[in-house]
């Protein structure tokens, strides 16, 4: 498993997973051009003994080398690695969010030729969440209003989170409507009495908080309330290297969580972001 922008906070963290989980070999590491890891050993450039995997910056050398490659960079990276993923036939596994629509046709094309397994998030809990909020939405009826609240660390810079509109997604399957056409976000001043069927948002941004979300159906005297809360970003990377094993030989296709833990269900089109 190669391990795209190695020198980030999860990039790190994927190297140590990877040298960690029984069946998987580090086999390259990648960092954009002019970073000062380039060159540089990579165990010794994370602070730690040599590894003797030296930091690249090109990634051709690195997949060719590799049976799967794991991205959590940018969308314009995610891009470019995902071209060469295909050429190699790589397992191509994405934990980047904020991808618009222009990236997912692009990583369409790609998909022809390469597994691309990508989800908002990389957590086992969190993506079994998934399929209990489109089962409660489901159930309930629109006497239930729906309102999802996640906060991240103050440097996070997408709103809502990834993971936030993987949630809203599945509740929008559970009531079979497009999430677009009901989506509140970001109210502000006097907006009105809200929709009838609106599913709400609410973006919380401080300190060093990993991950939390909290679903809320509020209905006539009672609300049921969903939540799920990550301490630790390495549970992301174990969803990340997990995927990646679960990948080999797969066919070529796009793919999500729900596919490498055995809960996918082809009627709740619940699309991964």
């Amino acid at each position: 498993m190669a391990v795209v922008g190695a020198s980030g906070r999860m990039g790190q963290i994927l190297v140590r997973t990877v040298q960690e989980t029984p069946g998987a070999r580090l086999s390259g590491a990648t960092e954009r051009p002019g970073h000062p890891w380039i060159g540089r050993d990579l165990g010794e450039a994370m602070g730690g003994a040599p590894l003797g995997l030296v930091v690249e910056d090109d990634p051709l050398p690195v997949f060719a080398r590799s049976q799967a490659v794991l991205d959590f960079t940018t969308p314009e990276a995610v891009l470019a690695h995902a071209e060469l993923a295909a050429q190699a036939r790589l397992v191509h596994v994405i934990g980047t969010t904020g991808l618009e629509r222009e990236h997912l046709e692009r990583l369409a094309a790609a998909a022809r030729h390469a597994v691309i397994v990508r989800a908002g998030n990389m957590s086992v809990g969190l993506n079994l969440l998934t399929v209990l909020v489109r089962k409660v939405a489901a159930t309930l009826g629109p006497d239930y209003d729906i309102e999802i609240v996640e906060m991240h660390h103050r440097a996070k810079v997408d709103a809502p989170s990834g993971t936030a509109l993987m949630l809203g997604e599945a509740a929008a399957a559970g009531r079979h409507v497009n999430l677009a056409d009901v989506s509140e976000r970001g109210r502000d001043g006097i907006t009105g009495a809200r929709a009838e069927g609106a599913i709400g948002f609410a973006s919380l941004r401080g300190g060093d908080v990993v991950g939390e979300h909290e679903i809320i159906f509020a209905g006539p005297g009672e609300r049921i309330v969903l939540r799920h809360v990550a301490t630790d970003r390495k549970l992301f990377a174990r969803g990340a290297v997990r995927a990646a094993l679960w990948g080999q030989n797969r066919p070529p296709g796009q793919y999500g969580m729900l596919d490498v833990l055995g809960l996918h269900d082809p009627e709740a089109a619940i699309p991964d972001r």
